[in-house]
């Protein structure tokens, strides 16, 4: 059991650390002076990794493969969300309506955590695929148990962590120097996310067209 665990671990920490739009998100909140947003955040995004295990373990991913169409239409949502997030950034020049203290609540900052996550189901499909191939074809249920509060725990560990790294006082000075810039940034690669997860869905569409 230990060894399976350890396994699942190290496949998950792997997607964890490579940076994606949950890292952006609570690294921008974070290092723009907003701590509690940016856990709030992290809050909403682990709270989805463990609606997406908990769900894996149920079959979803199993769904997704017989319902391609449904998989496609939240991949789709979740691009065009993206893209929003994105063009919010950009128009913010890192002091956006999304990032300032005054006007994000924390229950904002969960929401746009949540949602981040929730509408990307390749999240649902990844934890479906490791939790087939490294679990046991009948795992008892303290195995299952233990795989998803696993992979929930890693996800609180990695998101509180960039939350509390981010807002240090030594990266904070950095960003206020660089804010417009990094706004930008983000806004680039949020966006570029968002670009992509459309246009494979769409690339998937010609292909089963064609």
């Amino acid at each position: 059991m230990l060894s399976i665990l350890l396994t699942l671990a190290a496949l998950h920490w792997i997607v964890l650390v490579t940076p994606g739009a949950n890292f952006l998100l609570v690294g921008q909140l974070a290092a723009s002076g907003q701590r509690s947003q940016a856990l709030a955040a992290a809050a909403g995004i682990t709270c989805v990794t463990l609606t997406w295990a908990t769900l894996a373990v149920l079959g979803i991913g199993i769904v997704f493969h017989a319902h391609p169409a449904l998989r496609q239409l939240v991949q789709v949502a979740g691009g065009l969300y993206l893209l929003y997030l994105a063009s919010k950034l950009w128009q913010s020049k890192g002091q956006s309506q999304t990032v300032t203290p005054q006007q994000i609540r924390l229950r904002a900052a969960f929401r746009m955590g949540f949602l981040t996550n929730i509408l990307n189901p390749k999240t649902a499909l990844f934890f479906g695929s490791v939790f087939a191939t490294v679990l046991p074809a009948q795992p008892d249920w303290r195995m299952t148990l233990s795989a998803v509060l696993l992979v929930y725990a890693n996800a609180i560990i990695w998101h509180v962590f960039l939350a509390l790294a981010f807002s240090h006082p030594a990266i904070q000075g950095r960003y206020d120097r660089q804010r417009q810039n990094l706004g930008r940034f983000s806004s680039l690669m949020v966006g570029l996310f968002g670009t992509r997860l459309i246009w494979t869905t769409l690339q998937e569409l010609r292909g089963r067209w064609l």
